[in-house]
């Protein structure tokens, strides 16, 4: 007895081949699988025909031959991706790197470096062994070439074949000390980042510009540097605890990230303060939290999913054309306003 093709496949509808793609559409099996695979030569394919071929794709349900692509360029379609899985920032920006790289049919292996060089050496290592074809290494230790293409979020470390992709904290510092200034404060605390966080040195190096620039007085008791792991509310609690402590006052809190600032805000509540008729916080980054905490954060958005697409396609860029050369990618900032700033309180 035959059977027919869905009950040979369990039930399941027969596989849309490529083939059966092309003809639906009209056009060569070589012009869809330039398209869906985005190679060079789809540049040159009308955008209106992009478009068909991609909404034909999704209405047949046509998944590609992931083996026989495999085979045939001796690739495996897969990339590593280091960062800190788990961390509310990585999570959003690898959020952005899948959904880019699964338009395109790859994959990713994900592991945490822990904010160490040695770590992040062996995944590499380990990754590579897997047959990975690049890497995009999210708030990481670059510090030395690796051996494939790589794309790295956060940090300016200016290494060879490595392309980095930066907020301008410069603008960031900018956007968020001016906003306290047109609300009256002139004493401004400042939560710097760990060692650890890639972003630190070059946000509090921003933020002291700034406050120089603005002549705004900026003493050492008025900052303090987080040790640890910055992705914690933990951190921004205890050393907003031991900021209030000291001798001298301030009406105004730039915190490291938005997890710090809630860890600021229980603490200024909890010492019988009010945030933001007492103290006025502003955050960084703008993750979901922010807008739902109390009360709802100011903040410097970085646009993270837009970052983590872009760090996608920038890898896939330099996997089909490793000769291409881009050292740094700068991403723009936004201020967020919301209820956790106010005008200054009178003294």
């Amino acid at each position: 007895m035959h059977l027919h093709n869905e009950e040979r496949a369990g039930g399941r509808p027969p596989r849309v081949t490529l083939k059966v793609l092309a003809q639906h559409v009209g056009l060569a099996a070589g012009t869809v699988s330039a398209v869906l695979n985005n190679t060079p030569a789809s540049s040159s394919v009308p955008q209106r025909t992009r478009d068909r071929i991609w909404a034909a794709a999704r209405e047949l349900d046509y998944r590609p031959d992931f083996f026989a692509r495999s085979l045939r360029g001796k690739r495996t379609f897969t990339i590593g991706v280091i960062a800190e899985v788990g961390d509310v920032y990585s999570s959003i920006l690898m959020k952005g790197i899948e959904e880019h790289l699964g338009k395109h049919g790859f994959f990713f292996l994900a592991a945490s470096h822990q904010h160490d060089a040695k770590v992040l050496e062996s995944y590499s290592n380990l990754f590579m062994d897997r047959g990975v074809e690049g890497f995009i290494a999210v708030d990481a230790p670059v510090r030395k070439p690796l051996p494939l293409p790589t794309v790295a979020i956060a940090g300016r470390q200016p290494v060879q074949g490595v392309t980095n992709l930066v907020l301008d904290q410069s603008r960031g510092a900018w956007l968020a000390v001016q906003h306290l200034l047109e609300l009256g404060h002139r004493e401004i605390a400042v939560m710097e980042g760990p060692v650890s966080s890639s972003d630190s040195a070059d946000r509090a190096l921003a933020v002291r510009n700034v406050l120089r620039t603005l002549r705004v007085p900026s003493p050492p008791a008025l900052r303090i540097q987080l040790e640890g792991d910055c992705g914690n509310p933990e951190a921004g609690y205890a050393f907003t605890r031991k900021l209030l402590e000291r001798s001298q006052r301030f009406t105004a809190l730039l915190a490291y990230n938005d997890v710090s600032a809630m860890g600021a805000i229980s603490a200024i509540h909890e010492c019988g303060l009010r945030v933001p008729q007492d103290i006025s916080i502003v955050g960084f980054d703008d993750i979901p939290a922010a807008a739902y905490c109390n009360p709802s954060l100011t903040t410097v958005r970085q646009p993270l999913l837009k970052m983590g697409e872009i760090a996608a396609r920038t890898l896939l860029e330099k996997i089909e054309n490793p000769a291409r050369i881009c050292a740094e990618i700068l991403m723009e900032p936004e201020l967020v306003v919301r209820r956790s700033t106010a005008a200054a309180k009178p003294m």
